[in-house]
């Protein structure tokens, strides 16, 4: 069945068997702020606050990244990457850290993800990286020591805009994608684009009762032993260094009915029964015969590494889904029919607004999509799957990793706790940190409007999953607090708190007292189950920023919340 996940793709991915993905396609969030902003404006009905950046810490060189770039040469050596390779990564990374840091971090966070995708990828499999060209010439090196040099296809450039003003450079108006197969046997099917106007001007020229054709080639390079490499009507090919290449069936036209046993005539007794019919047209100068192809007989223009013809999604208004990146069905429709088969598993690793998972549904493949934000996810199952395929969860695709139990929650935290402590935030209402390290006891926010104050104010939150919070975790966020700007601060915890436990805490909490507006006081210290939160509860605060639902409004005030 369909699968769409809520998570880390890098997680998700290694409990997955091996050779078990046909295509991947991936366009990782370049500017992640401005990516996740749209996510959040589209699904909660405003933009992130000013205070706060999107989580997406691919760019920062903290502590985990170090990590991950000191063990690096391990893991390609456990991938099956040469020693050479190894070290090459080694000097190039010691040498990005005192240069370009961000970069370092975004490449390791990349290499990470590429080497398992080239665990789960099938021989005939093959990978799109879709990039913006400030990075391309990074990431390609990084893909020919994951998937070997040898088994680059393309540099495939998309024309995402007709034009760009720029004062002191040529206007960038193209993206890159980097297509590499899993071995030298991938799946490759000849996919086709329509002419344009001038093309067809230029070349199908002429008519006749048939319709348009363009004079072709009858000849192709290099020479032959067998029939193609003969004379044929008082024509050596091999004296120009080429021989015969006749029509491939699929550029006959209707009207040519195959004899029986066409195919295994010589190449002369088919360029007969051709000629016979009236498809070799010989000029009245020179001695080398063509073919006449009409245009009511091609399939179109193989596609090539420059796509011209897929315009941007801003002309597509039905496509729109507010994503500032969002990339058009169309461009993915082709990937996917020219690199897979009906059937296939397509996986779409950082899937945001999903136009991968669309383009594979209609396709008639199966899907996979992976996404860190889990208003996407939900934005996702509920525009682009639910209301646009008319899609039904449970029955067509499934939703993965979204805990809707306290069991699925302790499961998520068991198996990465940061994931689990941005869900409990957002589930909250809240927005997540950018930090996955220990950050004074804040793990996300609240945001809310009070009378007369022109900025959203906030409630600091922090999350425990384990299953013994203590009042040391209280204080931590009484002294997060007392320093930060927030009014209010709230603590979510996996189970509900024993007897003496909550009469100790609740203590704690009303020691920090009330804020007080319009004369509606709200506890300055709260405290929520992940249990309660499912249910639906929420903590008390003026009306929060960011709900989809109406909410009740006293005269001049935000209605209290509980």
């Amino acid at each position: 069945m369909n699968r769409l996940y809520y998570g880390d793709c890098l997680t998700i991915m290694q409990e997955w068997p091996l050779q078990s993905v046909d295509l991947i396609y991936l366009d990782p969030p370049f500017n992640s702020n401005r990516q996740y902003n749209s996510i959040y404006k589209d699904e909660t009905g405003r933009p992130l606050p000013d205070q706060i950046e999107a989580f997406c810490d691919m760019w920062e060189l903290d502590e985990e990244r170090e990590r991950a770039i000191r063990t690096m040469p391990v893991l390609m050596r456990e991938s099956g990457l040469e020693d050479s390779v190894a070290e090459l990564w080694r000097l190039w990374m010691q040498a990005l850290r005192g240069t370009q840091p961000r970069l370092l971090a975004y490449l390791s966070y990349m290499a990470q993800r590429l080497l398992i995708m080239k665990r789960i990828l099938k021989p005939t499999g093959s990978l799109y990286f879709h990039c913006d060209p400030t990075v391309s010439h990074y990431i390609k090196p990084l893909l020919d020591a994951v998937f070997d040099h040898s088994n680059f296809q393309n540099e495939i450039i998309w024309r995402r805009t007709s034009a760009h003003g720029r004062a002191k450079r040529w206007g960038p108006i193209h993206d890159t994608l980097l297509f590499y197969s899993r071995s030298a046997s991938f799946n490759w099917n000849r996919t086709f684009q329509e002419y344009n106007q001038d093309y067809l001007d230029q070349f199908f020229r002429q008519s006749d009762d048939r319709g348009r054709y363009r004079f072709s080639d009858l000849t192709g390079p290099g020479t032959r032993q067998g029939s193609s490499g003969q004379p044929w009507r008082g024509v050596d090919p091999t004296s120009g260094g080429r021989h015969w290449e006749v029509p491939p069936d699929r550029t006959l036209h209707p009207d040519f009915q195959h004899p029986e046993g066409y195919a295994q005539m010589t190449v002369q007794e088919r360029l007969d029964l051709l000629e016979a019919a009236g498809f070799i047209y010989w000029p009245p100068r020179g001695v080398m015969p063509s073919y006449k192809r009409y245009l009511n007989a091609s399939f179109g223009a193989p596609i090539q590494d420059v796509i011209w013809d897929i315009p941007p999604i801003g002309a597509q208004a039905h496509e729109r889904m507010g994503y500032a990146t969002q990339k058009p069905v169309a461009l993915l429709e082709r990937i996917i029919a020219a690199s897979s088969n009906p059937g296939d598993v397509v996986l779409d690793p950082f899937c945001g607004c999903a136009t991968t998972l669309e383009a594979a549904h209609r396709l008639g493949r199966q899907w996979i999509g992976i996404d860190i934000a889990i208003h996407a996810v939900k934005r996702v199952a509920r525009v682009r799957l639910t209301e646009r395929l008319g899609l039904v969860e449970g029955q067509d695709f499934t939703v993965e990793g979204v805990p809707r139990t306290v069991e699925g929650a302790q499961d998520l935290w068991e198996r990465d706790k940061y994931h689990f402590q941005k869900w409990a935030v957002e589930q909250a209402d809240g927005f997540v940190t950018t930090k996955r390290s220990a950050d004074g006891g804040i793990d996300g926010r609240v945001y809310f409007a009070v009378p007369h104050a022109q900025d959203l104010q906030s409630m600091v939150v922090e999350v425990k999953g384990g299953a013994n919070p203590s009042i040391r975790d209280l204080r931590a966020l009484k002294g997060a607090l007392d320093y930060d700007t927030a009014l209010i601060a709230g603590l979510i915890v996996m189970q509900p708190l024993g007897t003496t436990k909550a009469r100790n805490f609740a203590r704690f909490m009303a020691d920090a007292g009330t804020l007080e507006i319009l004369g509606i006081e709200y506890p300055k210290m709260q405290l929520l189950a992940v249990g309660e939160i499912l249910e639906g509860k929420r903590f008390k605060t003026p009306t929060v920023a960011g709900r989809h639902e109406p909410q009740p409004v006293l005269p001049g005030t935000p209605a209290p919340r509980t």
